[in-house]
């Protein structure tokens, strides 16, 4: 099995646990889990607010998407 891309260890990391998330807990989770630059910038791209799983990703995979980071970063579930 092919190991998580480095967003999605954030997401799984993120919801271990919990069943919603704020941007501020995702900007903060990915300082503290020293991600890449470039998961750091998708991630200072959400909106305000609180999320299910399904709506952080529903906003992590639309910005990846617009961002041209689909093909190198993946999407998330």
């Amino acid at each position: 099995m092919d190991e998580p891309s480095d967003i999605q260890r954030l997401v799984n990391n993120l919801f271990d646990g919990r069943r919603v998330a704020s941007r501020l807990d995702a900007v903060v989770r990915a300082e503290s889990l020293d991600m890449p630059d470039a998961v750091r910038d998708i991630v200072a791209l959400l909106p305000p607010g609180r999320f299910t799983r399904g709506q952080l990703c529903d906003q992590l995979n639309s910005a990846i998407t617009a961002h041209g980071y689909a093909t190198w970063m993946g999407t998330v579930d």
